[in-house]
C-alpha cells in the first residue's frame, strides 16, 4: 500500500506532468506567435508571459525553496516580456522547469514534507508549497486554456479519450 508521502509525489507528477503542461503544450500549439504573445488590454497578461511566470513560480517554490538551490527568478520580468521567445523556447522552458521538478520530487522524504522553507515573504511546508503549485499551474492552463477556446473557438478535447 502506498504512504501518503508516495501518494503526494504522484499527484504532483499527474497534475502538473500530465495534465498542465500537456495542455499549456496543446495550447501553444494551436497559437501563433503573435496570438500567444497578445494582451487583450493593458491589465492582462500575453500566454507567454504565464508560461514565464508558471515557470519561474514554480522554479522558486520548488526548486529553489524545497530543493535549497538559488533562487534566481525575476518576477517582474515574466510580465514584462513582450514576445522576443519563440514557440520552441517556451516548450523548451517547461521541459527544463519539469525536469528540474523531478529531480527535487525524487528526491523528497517525508521530513522534508513536513519542515518549514522561506519563500518569498512567507514560511511554507514542503507539502504546502507542492500543493500552491498544483493549484497555481491549474489555474493559470484554465486561462491559458479560455484564451485559446475563445481565440480559435475550438474544444480542446482534453477528456475526449475519457468516457466520463
Amino acid at each position: 500500500m502506498p504512504t501518503v508521502h508516495q501518494l503526494l509525489i504522484d499527484q504532483v507528477r499527474i497534475r502538473i506532468f500530465k495534465e498542465n503542461i500537456p495542455r499549456i503544450k496543446q495550447c501553444l500549439n494551436s497559437l501563433s506567435e503573435s496570438e500567444i504573445w497578445y494582451r487583450p488590454n493593458s491589465n492582462s497578461n500575453s500566454v507567454g508571459n504565464l508560461v514565464l511566470h508558471l515557470c519561474g513560480n514554480a522554479r522558486q517554490w520548488i526548486v529553489a525553496g524545497l530543493g535549497g538551490q538559488a533562487d534566481t527568478r525575476d518576477r517582474d520580468t515574466e510580465f514584462n516580456e513582450q514576445g522576443a521567445l519563440p514557440t520552441t523556447e517556451l516548450m523548451a522552458l517547461l521541459d527544463q522547469t519539469q525536469a528540474e521538478i523531478e529531480l527535487i520530487l525524487s528526491e523528497l522524504n517525508d521530513t522534508d514534507l513536513t519542515q518549514e522553507y522561506p519563500v518569498q515573504v512567507f514560511r511554507e511546508s514542503g507539502v504546502s508549497i507542492l500543493v500552491h503549485v498544483i493549484e497555481h499551474f491549474s489555474y493559470h492552463t484554465g486561462q491559458i486554456t479560455y484564451f485559446v477556446k475563445a481565440q480559435k473557438d475550438l474544444d480542446t478535447g482534453y477528456y475526449a479519450n475519457l468516457d466520463l
